[in-house]
């Protein structure tokens, strides 16, 4: 038996939705560089005009990380981090914590199971009521994540609220809510991706009695679940990322920016940092659905401790 034992009561709605925030935090923190490594790649050839876009050349994740490192310091791997927890406590809160409900509110009177529609259906409501609700610090997120900070150089941003404070002042309010369709269209893939994978993988290791409802098994679906998510979502998280990072005026919407990165540097563009994304996707869906299981189980415990005896 490896990790917590599952409990008898099944876990409240509250205890999901705090659950995967923290989960999510755990995961981020585990695997920030990764990501900042990701978007590094994505947004890498997208401007001709700055000159440290043009001196700075990316190879492979830990080209990548190693040239950060060197040139910016190793704090730059956690830019944005900040922004990266407050999203994930109000983002994934959301689409995660609230999975199962979404998923029970669909599913028909009388059903045992939901069906791959259903499960679609709610992985798709929940991954765009999340985005909904947390593009501001998605936005922020990605901006410090671009932004190449060479020595002695100039910071973009103060701070994480002087960041939300500029965006809105310089592009209004809309700027905080730049790029929320190619995200919306993005997480709804990514959040079907990994949740009806995961829930899937882990449902059919039980059914026909694989594995048990533990660590093991709770790392070979989060395992699948990533790799299904990155495959499934890489072109939309490209668009998302330039279209978030690009200054006013360079794209008249995604589907320019999409056309654009096309148009300029050919298909194989939207794959662009496909490695990191899926190390990152893979090893953060990993952490966080065994952290996230784990979790679940330990406030139930808590629950169950804490109320007085019948």
């Amino acid at each position: 038996m490896v990790g917590l034992k599952p409990t008898e009561m099944p876990p409240s709605a509250t205890v999901k939705f705090l659950s995967a925030g923290t989960a999510a935090c755990i995961a981020d923190l585990c695997t920030f560089p990764l990501d900042t490594a990701k978007v590094r790649l994505q947004i890498q050839g997208e401007s001709k005009s700055s000159r440290a876009a043009k001196d700075v050349r990316y190879k492979g994740v830990f080209g990548t990380i190693t040239t950060m490192v060197k040139m910016e310091g190793p704090r730059s791997l956690y830019n944005g981090l900040v922004a990266g927890l407050q999203r994930q406590m109000s983002f994934a809160s959301i689409r995660i914590g609230l999975y199962d409900s979404v998923k029970q509110f669909y599913t028909p009177k009388g059903s045992d199971n939901a069906s791959i529609l259903t499960r679609l259906l709610a992985g798709c409501t929940t991954g765009a009521m999340a985005v909904t609700c947390a593009q501001p610090t998605d936005v922020v997120k990605v901006r410090f994540q671009a932004h190449i900070g060479l020595a002695g150089g100039p910071k973009k941003y103060n701070g994480t609220v002087d960041a939300y404070r500029t965006i809105a002042r310089e592009e209004g309010v809309r700027g905080l809510w730049k790029g929320t369709l190619p995200n919306i269209a993005r997480n709804a893939i990514v959040n079907c991706g990994e949740m009806v994978t995961y829930d899937l993988i882990k449902e059919t290791l039980l059914k026909y009695h694989l594995m048990t409802d533990n660590f093991p098994c709770h790392f070979v679906a989060a395992f699948g679940a990533g790799f299904c998510a990155t495959v499934v979502a890489s072109p939309v998280d490209v668009v998302k990322t330039r279209y978030m990072n690009s200054i006013p005026g360079q794209y008249k919407n995604a589907l320019n920016c999409t056309l654009t990165m096309v148009m300029k540097e050919g298909p194989t563009a939207f794959y662009k940092g496909f490695i990191p994304s899926f190390l990152r996707l893979g090893s953060w869906n990993v952490v966080m659905f065994v952290s996230f299981e784990q979790l679940k189980r330990m406030m139930v415990l808590a629950q169950v401790a804490w109320e007085p005896p019948s």
